[in-house]
C-alpha cells in the first residue's frame, strides 16, 4: 500500500482527537449525573437544587485545567429531539421596514397597496413582499412614481431622490431588508448567547429572510417566545397627572353612556351601574369610583332616561385606572373607537402596564395616560442605552434593570426629569409601560433603572434585549416545535437501541459470511463509529435522531467497501493468486467503484446539507462524515491490518469465507437482462396504479412540513379511541378544519395535527389552538389525564419554501449525478440510463405510500421522507456504480466484444455483492424500523421499500438501459450472443 506511513499518522492523529474529545463528553455526562445525585430526594429530582449544583462548578475545574464551562461546550451535544427543548424559525417582517423607509407615508395609494400585498401574501407565502407591494402600487396608482413616497431626507443616503426610477427604489428597499435580517440575526444572536442554554444553535436559513434558532434544554417555551420577538422598541414618555386626563374621560363616558341608553334596556343598565358601584365601594379616590358614583347620580336625577356607566363597568382595578385581564379586549375596543378618537385630545395615548397584579385573587391590568400623539418620536428612545444588567433594588429587594446611558442620551435623559420633577415618567418597551416613576429630583449622569412587577429572570431577560439592541422589525415565528424530556429520553432509548442492534447484527452476519476477514471488516466498523462520534463533538455538532438514522445507515452502507473488496479478493483466490496478491488486487480493483459510490453519496449529503433544515440536515452532516471515516475504515485500515495478518506464518490463516458461504452465488447465470421487458411492464403497473390511488385519496398525504398547520404529541393514562377524538375536536372545537388524530408509537400516546388557524402564525393564534385543544380534550377525556409532551407549528409560507427546496434538491441531486456519471464513464447512455433509473425508484416509493394506505399501512411524507428518498437514490446509485465499474472494466479487457455481449456477465459477477450489501442494509434499516420509533417510521418505511426497488432497478433498468439506447444492430449482437452461448470473457488478471 502506498503512502502506509502518512495513512498511520493521519489515522493516529484524528482518532487522538477524537479520543480528547469523547473524553470531554464523558467527563461532562459524568458532571451531570452528580448534579442529578445532589439534587434528588426520595427518587424525586428537585430542579432548582440541580441547577444550583451545575452553577456552582460552572467555573471550577472538573478536568484538568478546564472548568465545566469548557468542557460543556466542547462535548457532544443531544438535539432537541433527544434531549428536549425548542426549535424556532423566525421570520423578519418587512411591512415595517417599507413603512419606515417612507417615513410613515399618509399617502393613500401607498397605504392600500401595503395593505394589498399583505393580503396578497397569505396566498403567495413564497413571493417576496417587495414584489407584491410593487404590483399593488402599480394597480393603486398606474401614474404613481414610488420615488414621490420614498425620496425623504431618511433616504438620501441610499441615493434615493425625486428622479429615481421604481427600480432603484426596490433596490434600495430591497437591499435595507436584507440589511435589517442581517442586524436582526446579530442581536437575536447576542441574546440567545446571554439566554444561558448549552450549545445554543443560531443561522440563517439560505435564499430566505429567516432566521432558525434551536435551543436544547429550554423548559420555558413563553420566555424564549419573549426573547425572541421582543423588538426591545424602549421609549421615555410623559405621563398625564389624573386630574389633567380625568375630565376627558368624563366626556367620554357621557358620550359612551347616551349612546349605550339609545339601544340597551333600562334593566340592564340599573344593574349594570349598580355592580359597579359596588366593584367601586371601599376605594373613594379613584377615577373608576368617581365614573361610579357619577353614574349613579345620573341614574338618580334621570330617571326618565337612565344612562348606563360605560367606562365603569370596565375600569374597576381598585385604586388606580386599569381593567381586569378579562376585560382589556373590551378596553382596547372602545379606545380605537371613533367617538373616543373624537373626544380624546391627539396628545394623549393610553397604553396597559407589561404585567397584571393580583387583587383579591383578581389579576388587573393598570392603565397609564400617556403624552404621546401619532407619529413624534419620544423625547429619549432605547438608542441611548450603553449597558444595562439585572439587578436587585437595595432599598426593596425587588428586581430591577439597572440601565446606563451614553453622554449624548443622559443630557436628554437629564433636560426630561428636570422638566417633569413631581410627575411620572413612562419606561415604555414595545408598547407596554414597564415602570412610571415619579420624578423626585433631575437626573444627571445617565444612570436610571426600570422597576416593576418582575421576576429576577426576567429582568435579566430585559437587560439583554435592551443591551443587545433594538430589531429593526418585528419578527414572528414561522416554525416552532418543542419538545419535551420525557419524550427525549424515550427517543434517545430508542435510537440507542436501535443502533446496537443494527451494529450487532452487521457484525455477526460479517464474521458468519467472511470468516476472520469479516472479523476485521467489524472491527474497520466500531473504529467508524468511533470517529463519527468523535468528528461530531470536535465540531461541536448534535448527535439527533434523524443523526442516528444517518448513523445507523452508515453501519449499513460502510460494510459495502469491505463486501466489495472482499468479493473481489475471493475472486483472485480462485484464480489461483496467492494470499498478499489477492489482497494487494482486489484492494486495486475495488477502489475505483468505491471511490465513485462514495462521491455519489457525498453530493447527496451536500445537497440534503445545503437545501435542507433541522432534521434533514442532521442526517446529512451525519452521512457526509460516515462517506468520509467509512472510506478511510473500509479502504485503509482494514487493510493495514490485513496485511499484517498475512505476513509470515500467519497468512494463510486468514479467510474469506465460511462453510456457509464458500459456495453461494458461485456460478451465477441469470438471463437478467432478457426480462428487462418484463421489469419495464411490471414498474409501469405499479407506478399507475399508485398514482390513480392517490388521486383517489385526494392527492398525497403530506404532513405537516408540507401543508402547513400545528401537531401535538398528547399522552394519556391510557388508550383512548383516536377517531372518536379527532370528531370531538374537529366538529367542536377547531372549526371543522382538517384534522388527523394517530396513535403515536404507544396505544396511549396520540398525534394531533391540525390545520385549525394554519394560515396565522402570530403566537395568538398559537395560543388559541392549544386552548382549543385542552379544552376539547379535557372536557371529554379528563379522567385520562391527558399531557402534550410535544408541539410543532409550520407557518403556510415555510411549508410552500420546504415543497419547493425538496424539489430542488431531487431536480439537483439526479443533474448532479448525471454529470458526475459522465465525467466517470464518458458516455452520454450511461448518466440517462442512470438518471432514468433513479427517477424510476423515487415514483416507485412515491407510488407504494398510496398502495400502503389502501392497504391500511398510512404514514406521512415529510421532510424526513425526503431525506430517506434522496438515500435511496444514493443506495441505489451505489448499487449501479459498481455495475458500471465492471462492465467498463470487461470491456476493457475484451475489446472485440460489445456492451450487449458483456453486459449480463457483469450484472452476474456482481450479483454477490448486490445480494449481500442488500441483504446487510435491509437487515439494518429493518432495525431502524423496529426499534427507532414513531417518529422515523417513515423514514424507515420509505427506506426499506426503496432498498427493494434500488437493488432491482440496478439489475433490471440502469444497465438494460444503456444497450437499448444502443439501437438494433446491439440487440441483434445480444441475439447472436444469446444462441451461440455465454460469450467468452477474459477476466483473468493480466
Amino acid at each position: 500500500m502506498r503512502n502506509k506511513g502518512l495513512v498511520i499518522t493521519l489515522t493516529l492523529l484524528v482518532s487522538a482527537l477524537c479520543i480528547y474529545f469523547l473524553t470531554l463528553t464523558f467527563v461532562s455526562r459524568g458532571v451531570q449525573r452528580d448534579a442529578v445525585a445532589y439534587a434528588s430526594r426520595g427518587g424525586k429530582l428537585v430542579e432548582p437544587k440541580r441547577q444550583h449544583y451545575l452553577d456552582s462548578v460552572w467555573r471550577a475545574p472538573v478536568f484538568g485545567p478546564l472548568t465545566y464551562k469548557d468542557v460543556r461546550t466542547s462535548e457532544l451535544g443531544l438535539g432537541l429531539d433527544l434531549n428536549g427543548g425548542m426549535h424556532v424559525t423566525l421570520e423578519v417582517s418587512p411591512v415595517e421596514i417599507v413603512r419606515a423607509m417612507s417615513a410613515n407615508s399618509k399617502d393613500p395609494a401607498f397605504n392600500k397597496a401595503i395593505a394589498q400585498a399583505q393580503e396578497l401574501q397569505k396566498t403567495n407565502p413564497s413571493t417576496p413582499f417587495t414584489t407584491l407591494f410593487a404590483q399593488t402600487y402599480r394597480d393603486a396608482a398606474p401614474n404613481g412614481k414610488l420615488a414621490s413616497i420614498f425620496a425623504n431626507t431618511l433616504n438620501k443616503s441610499r441615493n434615493i431622490d425625486i428622479n429615481s426610477t421604481d427600480a432603484k427604489v426596490l433596490g434600495a428597499i430591497n437591499k435595507e431588508i436584507e440589511e435589517a435580517i442581517d442586524r436582526s440575526f446579530n442581536i437575536l444572536r447576542s441574546r440567545i448567547d446571554k439566554f444561558g442554554t448549552s450549545q445554543p444553535n443560531i443561522q440563517r436559513v439560505k435564499g430566505t429572510g429567516r432566521i432558525q434558532v434551536e435551543l436544547p434544554g429550554v423548559d420555558n417555551p413563553d420566555r424564549v417566545r419573549k426573547l425572541l420577538q421582543g423588538q426591545a422598541k424602549l421609549e421615555f414618555w410623559e405621563v398625564w397627572r389624573t386630574d389633567e386626563f380625568a375630565p376627558y374621560l368624563n366626556q367620554l363616558n357621557d358620550v359612551l353612556s347616551a349612546k349605550e341608553a339609545t339601544t340597551a334596556p333600562v334593566a340592564a343598565n340599573t344593574t349594570a351601574t349598580t355592580d359597579t358601584t359596588k366593584a367601586a365601594a371601599g376605594d373613594s379616590t379613584s377615577l373608576a369610583s368617581q365614573l361610579a358614583k357619577k353614574g349613579a347620580a345620573t341614574a338618580k336625577t334621570d330617571s326618565a332616561a337612565p344612562k348606563k356607566n360605560v367606562l365603569a363597568t370596565l375600569f374597576t382595578m381598585p385604586g388606580t385606572l386599569g381593567a381586569n385581564v378579562r376585560d382589556t379586549a373590551r378596553v382596547n375596543a372602545v379606545l380605537r373607537s371613533p367617538d373616543t378618537r373624537a373626544v380624546l385630545p391627539s396628545n394623549l395615548t393610553f397604553l396597559w402596564g407589561v404585567k397584571p397584579d393580583v387583587i383579591e385573587g383578581q389579576e388587573y391590568l393598570q392603565l397609564y395616560a400617556i403624552r404621546k400623539a401619532g407619529g413624534v418620536d419620544a423625547p429619549i428612545g432605547g438608542e441611548v442605552i450603553s449597558d444595562a444588567r439585572g439587578d436587585f433594588d437595595q432599598m426593596s429587594g425587588r428586581a430591577e434593570v439597572s440601565m446606563q446611558m451614553t453622554p449624548g442620551g443622559g443630557r436628554k435623559w437629564q433636560k426630561l426629569t428636570a422638566a417633569n420633577i413631581g410627575r411620572q415618567v413612562a419606561i415604555v418597551l414595545d408598547d407596554y409601560v414597564y415602570s412610571a416613576p415619579v420624578v423626585q429630583a433631575e437626573i444627571a449622569g445617565g444612570n436610571s433603572s426600570i422597576s416593576g412587577n418582575f421576576t429576577i429572570e426576567e429582568a435579566q431577560d430585559l437587560a439583554n434585549i435592551l443591551k443587545a439592541g433594538k430589531l429593526p422589525a418585528p419578527t414572528r415565528i414561522v416554525e416552532e416545535a418543542v419538545v419535551g424530556p420525557s419524550l427525549g429520553q424515550e427517543a434517545t432509548n430508542q435510537g440507542l437501541y436501535s443502533s446496537l442492534a443494527g451494529l450487532v447484527i452487521i457484525m455477526i452476519f460479517m464474521a458468519v459470511y467472511y470468516g476472520r476477514a469479516g472479523m476485521v471488516a467489524d472491527a474497520a466498523l466500531l473504529f467508524n463509529m468511533f470517529l463519527i462520534l468523535g468528528i461530531l463533538a470536535q465540531f461541536s455538532f448534535a448527535l439527533t435522531l434523524p443523526g442516528i438514522a444517518g448513523l445507523v445507515l452508515v453501519i449499513g452502507t460502510s460494510v459495502d467497501a469491505n463486501v466489495l473488496i472482499f468479493e473481489r479478493i475471493r475472486e483472485e483466490l480462485d484464480h489461483g493468486l496467492q494470499p498478499q496478491d489477492a489482497i494487494a488486487k482486489g484492494y486495486g480493483r475495488a477502489f475505483s467503484a468505491i471511490f465513485d459510490s462514495n462521491v455519489t453519496t457525498l453530493i447527496i449529503a451536500l445537497i440534503l446539507g445545503f437545501f435542507g433544515t433541522g432534521p434533514v440536515q442532521n442526517f446529512a452532516i451525519t452521512l457526509g462524515i460516515g462517506v468520509f471515516t467509512s472510506f478511510l475504515s473500509a479502504v485503509y485500515v482494514s487493510r493495514l491490518i490485513i496485511e499484517r495478518m498475512t505476513k509470515g506464518k500467519s497468512a494463510s490463516s486468514l479467510t474469506f469465507d465460511t462453510a456457509i458461504s464458500r459456495h453461494l452465488f458461485k456460478g451465477t447465470n441469470f438471463d437478467i437482462v432478457g426480462k428487462r421487458k418484463y421489469a419495464y411492464i411490471a414498474s409501469t403497473i405499479v407506478i399507475v396504479t399508485g398514482f390513480a390511488l392517490m388521486a383517489m385519496q385526494g392527492g398525497p398525504n403530506l404532513g405537516v412540513d408540507f401543508r402547513g398547520g400545528r401537531e401535538f404529541i398528547v399522552d394519556f393514562n391510557k388508550a383512548v379511541p383516536a377517531s372518536d377524538v379527532r370528531d370531538v375536536l374537529t366538529k367542536d372545537y377547531f372549526g371543522g378544519a382538517g384534522t388527523e388524530v394517530k396513535t403515536y408509537g404507544n396505544a396511549n400516546r396520540l398525534r394531533i395535527t391540525t390545520g385549525y388557524l394554519a394560515a396565522d402564525e402570530s403566537t395568538d393564534a398559537d395560543k388559541q389552538v392549544r386552548t382549543a385543544l385542552e379544552t376539547g380534550l379535557a372536557k371529554k377525556y379528563a379522567a385520562n389525564n391527558p399531557t402534550i409532551k410535544s408541539t410543532s407549528k409550520v407557518g403556510a409560507t415555510i411549508a410552500d419554501d420546504i415543497k419547493k427546496t425538496s424539489v430542488v434538491s431531487l431536480g439537483l441531486t439526479l443533474l448532479a449525478i448525471f454529470v458526475y456519471v459522465l465525467f466517470r464513464f464518458e458516455k452520454w447512455q450511461y448518466s440517462m440510463a442512470a438518471v432514468v433509473a433513479l427517477f424510476h425508484d423515487a415514483l416507485l416509493v412515491l407510488a407504494t405510500y398510496p398502495i400502503a394506505r389502501a392497504l391500511g399501512v398510512n404514514y406521512e411524507m415529510d421532510q424526513v421522507f425526503v431525506a430517506a428518498l434522496l438515500t435511496v437514490i444514493g443506495f441505489s446509485m451505489n448499487d449501479t456504480i459498481v455495475i458500471y465499474d465492471r462492465i467498463r472494466e470487461y470491456l476493457r479487457e475484451n475489446k472485440h466484444l460489445t456492451f450487449a455481449q458483456v453486459v449480463n456477465p457483469a450484472l452476474n459477477s456482481t450479483f454477490s455483492r448486490t445480494m449481500i450489501t442488500f441483504t446487510t442494509v435491509f437487515l439494518v434499516v429493518g432495525v431502524l424500523y423496529v426499534f427507532g420509533g414513531e417518529t422515523l417510521r417513515s423514514f424507515s418505511f420509505a427506506m426499506l421499500i426503496g432498498i427493494i426497488y434500488g437493488t432491482y432497478s440496478s439489475l433490471f433498468i440502469a444497465a438494460p438501459l444503456i444497450l437499448d439506447t444502443y439501437g438494433r444492430k446491439e440487440k441483434a449482437h445480444l441475439n447472436t450472443a444469446t444462441d451461440a452461448g455465454a460469450p467468452k470473457l477474459s477476466t483473468a488478471n493480466s
